[in-house]
C-alpha cells in the first residue's frame, strides 16, 4: 500500500491443558506456553506496531499468592522488549530450579497456564503503555478479576457509557476499551453475586461457594448480557481471575480470530498461518471462530464454541485479504493473486495489447502477490493473442511470422524500489518533504524514452499523496511515455469505524475526486441538500439512520471518479500522462468470496452505527473539521 494506514490490532491467547511439568519434560522447559506466546505474536507483529502487552494468570494459586502477571510496552520493539523483561525473571536461577516447574510457578511471574498477548495498532489517541492492552480490572475476589485484549472499535461509545452511569458506575475514560472492560466487568460482578447469594442461602461456606463459581459461571450469559448494545467490529479475549477465559467474535464477523485445539493445549490468534507456524499444524487443523459465538475456555479444561448473540450476515473486512493479514494465509494469497489476474484484461485493452512498448511492475512490498496474479493473467491474454495471430495467417503461416508471434512476451521488472525508512531529522517542512519522497528509488535504463508505458500495481489506494508526492514523481524520472497504476482493491469512498483509521472523509483522494467533480460542474447544492439530510439524522433512533452520500457519488460513473482521481494524483511537472485503473467492486467479491465486507467502498456498513459515522464524517468537512468521525 503506498499510502499507509494503521489498522486492526492482533491477539493470541493460550490455553495450556496439561500441569506445567508436563511442558518440561516433553518440551524441555516449563516455559513453553510464554515461548509459544512470542512465536504467536511475532508472526502477527504486522498487526500493532504502537506498543505490545502480555499477561499470564496461574491456576490453583494460594490465596496470598500473586496469580496474574502483566507488562506492556509502548516502543517500536514492544514484543522484543517485553520478554527480554519477562526473561530477566529466569537469567540467574540455577539449571536444576528451572527444570522445577512447580517451583517456578510458586516463586516467579509469568509462569501460568493461561497466557494473552496483544499488538496494537492505534486508531486514536495518544501512545502508551497506557493504552496498550490487556487491561486490567481488579478485585480481591479472586472469580471478580478480568483480564481484557481485543482488535476492535465500537461505533456507539456515548451510549454504553450512559448505561454504564445508569447502572450506577462513574467511568473514568471515554473509550470503547475502558468501556467494554466495565461493561462485561459488571455482569461478571453480576453473575458471581448471583451465585453466591444462591448457594449462601443453601447453607454453603463462603470456600464452598467459591468452588461452586469456579465451575458453574456461566460465561456465555455473561457475555451475552454486556454485549447487547454494542456496535462495531470486534474480537475480544478475556481471562477471569479464577481461571476462566474467553474469546468472543461480532454478529458479522468483522474482525478475524482462529483457533486449534488439541489434547495439550488450546490457542486463539488474528492470523491462521502464525497458529500454523507456532505449532506446526496443518491448514485444515486451524479452525476460524464463528461470527456470533465465543470460544469459552473453563478453568477444568473443557473447551466449547457457544452462540452468545444473534448472527447477522457475514461481512468479514476484505482490507484483510487485500493488505492487512500476511500473505501466507493459503486463502488470503490466492484471493490476492486473483485480484491481480481479475484486472489483466483492463490493463491490456489500456495499452491496446501492445507487448513491446509496456513495462509491467509494482508497487513494494504488499502490492507484489496481486502483480504475480495480474502477471499470470497477463500470459493467459498473451496465449489467446497469440492464438487469434496465428489464426488469423491462415494457410500462410510463414516460420519467421510464427516466431515473431511465439516470441512476444510482457515486460516484467522491478522497477520501484523501497529503501530503509528516512529518519526525518530535518526541521523545515519543505527540506522533509524533498527527503520524505525519497523513500522510493528506481531502476534505471529498463524504460524506453518517451515510447514505452508503465504498468504499475498497487494494493490500494487511500489518500494518494505517496503517488503523488513520491511515486508517480520518481517513477517519472524514467521518462516513459505513460504511467498507468492499477489499484487491487476499489476506490475507498467512505470512512471505516471498526478498526482501521479511516475516519476523515476529506482525506481519501475518492472524495476529493467526487468534490472536484460536483464543483466543476456547479452542483454545489447537492452538498449543502446532503449535509441538510444528515444533521436531520442525528438525534434519531440509530437504526433508522441512512447513509446519504452515496447519493453524491451516484451523479458520476466509476470511470468519471477514476479520471479525477488520475488528475489530482498527478505530480506537477511531470511529463508522463496518468491514468488510473481500479478493481470493481463486483471483482472484489468474485476474488474474496470469504471476506465480503465492503463497506469503505460500498457505503453499505454492516452495523447502524456505520451510517451514523459516514454521515459524520461528511458533515466534519462541511463543517471544516478535521476531527475523528466516531
Amino acid at each position: 500500500m503506498s499510502d499507509q494506514i494503521k489498522h486492526e490490532c492482533g491477539i493470541a491467547m493460550i490455553r495450556l491443558l496439561k500441569p506445567l511439568d508436563y511442558y518440561q519434560k516433553k518440551y524441555g522447559t516449563p516455559l513453553y506456553g510464554l515461548n509459544k506466546l512470542y512465536l504467536l505474536m511475532q508472526k502477527q507483529h504486522n498487526r500493532g506496531q504502537d506498543g505490545a502487552g502480555i499477561a499470564t494468570i496461574k491456576l490453583n494459586a494460594q490465596p496470598g499468592k500473586r496469580y496474574i502477571s502483566r507488562h506492556r510496552n509502548s516502543s517500536k520493539n514492544a514484543i522484543e522488549e517485553i520478554f527480554e523483561h519477562v526473561h530477566n525473571y529466569y537469567r540467574d536461577i540455577p539449571k536444576d530450579k528451572m527444570q522445577d516447574a512447580a517451583w517456578l510457578k510458586a516463586n516467579y511471574p509469568y509462569v501460568g497456564e493461561l497466557l494473552l498477548g496483544h499488538l496494537r495498532y492505534g486508531t486514536h489517541g495518544k501512545n502508551s503503555k497506557e493504552t496498550c492492552h490487556p487491561f486490567l480490572r481488579q478485585n480481591n475476589w479472586i472469580t471478580r478479576n478480568l483480564v481484557l485484549a481485543g482488535n476492535f472499535n465500537l461505533t456507539n461509545v456515548r451510549e454504553l457509557i450512559e448505561e454504564l452511569v445508569e447502572l450506577g458506575q462513574y467511568p473514568k475514560e471515554q473509550t470503547d476499551t475502558v468501556t467494554v472492560l466495565e461493561k462485561i466487568g459488571h455482569f461478571l460482578d453480576d453473575e458471581v453475586q448471583r451465585l453466591f447469594d444462591w448457594y449462601k442461602t443453601e447453607g454453603y461456606t463462603n470456600q464452598e461457594i467459591n468452588a461452586r463459581i469456579f465451575e458453574e459461571l456461566d460465561v456465555q450469559r455473561i457475555l451475552k448480557r454486556a454485549s447487547k448494545k454494542f456496535d462495531g467490529g470486534y474480537v475480544m479475549a478475556g481471562m477471569i481471575g479464577h481461571g476462566d477465559a474467553f474469546v468472543m467474535r461480532d454478529a458479522g464477523g468483522i474482525r478475524p480470530a482462529y483457533y486449534y485445539h488439541d489434547d495439550e493445549v488450546v490457542v486463539v490468534a488474528s492470523e491462521r498461518p502464525a497458529i500454523q507456524t507456532a505449532f506446526n499444524v496443518h491448514f485444515t487443523k486451524v479452525q476460524e471462530l464463528k461470527p456470533a459465538h465465543a470460544l469459552i475456555l473453563k478453568r477444568n479444561g473443557s473447551v466449547s464454541e457457544e452462540q452468545y448473540i444473534e448472527a447477522d450476515e457475514k461481512t468479514s473486512c476484505s482490507f484483510e485479504s487485500i493488505y492487512f493479514s500476511r500473505g501466507n494465509d493459503k486463502n488470503i494469497y490466492n484471493e490476492r493473486k486473483k485480484l491481480g489476474y481479475q484486472l489483466a484484461k483492463p490493463v491490456l485493452d489500456a495499452v491496446q495489447y501492445d507487448f513491446k512498448k509496456t513495462v509491467f511492475s509494482f508497487v513494494p512490498n504488499t502490492a507484489e502477490v496481486a502483480f504475480y496474479g495480474m502477471v499470470e493473467g497477463i500470459h493467459d491474454e498473451l496465449n489467446q493473442y497469440k492464438a487469434n495471430k496465428i489464426r488469423s495467417l491462415g494457410r500462410e503461416i510463414k516460420d519467421k511470422k510464427l516466431e515473431k508471434i511465439l516470441s512476444t512476451r510482457p515486460r516484467v521488472e522491478k522497477l520501484v524500489v523501497k529503501d530503509a525508512k528516512l529518519r526525518t531529522f530535518i526541521a523545515d517542512d519543505a527540506s522533509r518533504g524533498e527527503l520524505v519522497s525519497h523513500v522510493y528509488d528506481v531502476t534505471y535504463g529498463v524504460v524506453a524514452n518517451d515510447k514505452d508505458t508503465i504498468i504499475l500495481m498497487d494494493d490500494s489506494i487511500v489518500r494518494g499523496t505517496t503517488l503523488r508526492n513520491s511515486i508517480l514523481r520518481i517513477v517519472s524520472r524514467l521518462r516513459p511515455k505513460k504511467i498507468i497504476v492499477v489499484s487491487s482493491a476499489p476506490q475507498i469512498r467512505y470512512p471505516d469505524c471498526y478498526g482501521i483509521d479511516m475516519s476523515k472523509m476529506h482525506q481519501f483522494v475518492a472524495f476529493k475526486a467526487l468534490i472536484a467533480l460536483i464543483k466543476e460542474n456547479n452542483l454545489e447544492f447537492l452538498l449543502d441538500e446532503a449535509y441538510e439530510k444528515c444533521k436531520l439524522q442525528e438525534e434519531i433512533d440509530i437504526n433508522h439512520v441512512e447513509n446519504h452520500v452515496i447519493s453524491l457519488y451516484e451523479q458520476f460513473s466509476y470511470e468519471e471518479i477514476s479520471a479525477k482521481i488520475a488528475e489530482i494524483v498527478t505530480p506537477p511537472g511531470i511529463k508522463p500522462e496518468v491514468e488510473v485503473i481500479y478493481q470493481t467492486i463486483e471483482g472484489l467479491h468474485q476474488a474474496c468470496p470469504n471476506t465480503t465486507g465492503d463497506w469503505y467502498f460500498s457505503g453499505d456498513y454492516p452495523t447502524p452505527g456505520g451510517n451514523r459515522v459516514v454521515n459524520r464524517a461528511f458533515m466534519n468537512f462541511m463543517e471544516n473539521k478535521n476531527v475523528r468521525a466516531y
